[in-house]
């Protein structure tokens, strides 16, 4: 058994299992209601401060992003539906030029509540200081992906040779299963994230989500 923990643990713990195998508007996080940047634009305007937010945007926006904060923060004087207008239009642009830093497309901001579980789980961990629940939690996603195809592996096997369709039926379980887990292997040696060209500045922990 901990040998088993051992090589899930080394074989993709960090829940890329999900991310590999899911469409990019599955994994978005940053662009929902709820999701990170939405918060830190909040708490920028209630502050009546910019830049907490600018983290979130490569430095040639900064000044799209300045602007636009101003012009908020002049329209929220006319009153709660101005104020509510303002803000929206705020945040879409924020996330907008979010998203393009990391070189993924803007489709509006999703509803909260939407984001992928592991997603959930990260943000969890990052706030309680700990990663072992996320770690935990992970390691069973891993371990259920990798028995799963291994069992549909060895099934389909026994009865490959009956016929040319029991074969390839074979087959593709076979290149599933390698694929899954040449890809867990891949992420766990600490591969490049595919998740755009963002990159936060120097000395700043927050990276892009």
């Amino acid at each position: 058994m901990k040998t088993m923990r051992r090589a899930l643990w080394r074989a993709g713990w960090i829940g890329l299992a999900a991310a590999l195998f899911s469409p990019p508007a599955a994994r978005a996080h940053c662009d929902s209601w709820d999701g990170p940047v939405v918060a830190a634009a909040r708490s920028a305007l209630q502050e009546g401060q910019v830049t907490p937010v600018l983290k979130w945007v490569r430095p040639q926006d900064e000044k799209a992003i300045a602007d636009a904060f101003a012009a908020t923060l002049r329209v929220r004087r006319l009153g709660p539906d101005a104020r509510s207008l303002a803000d929206q239009a705020f945040f879409e642009t924020l996330v907008r030029l979010h998203r393009q830093g990391e070189g993924a497309p803007y489709t509006g901001l999703k509803p909260a509540g939407t984001a992928e579980p592991g997603i959930v789980l990260a943000d969890q961990a990052l706030d309680g200081g700990s990663a072992d629940a996320l770690v935990a939690a992970m390691e069973r996603d891993v371990e259920h992906g990798i028995r799963m195809r291994f069992a549909r592996v060895l099934e389909t096997r026994k009865r490959s040779g009956a016929s040319v369709a029991a074969g390839r039926e074979y087959v593709a379980s076979y290149v599933e299963f390698i694929h899954y887990v040449e890809s867990l292997r891949e992420a766990a040696r600490g591969a490049e994230p595919n998740h755009g060209t963002h990159e936060a500045p120097a000395g700043n922990p927050e990276k892009s989500r």
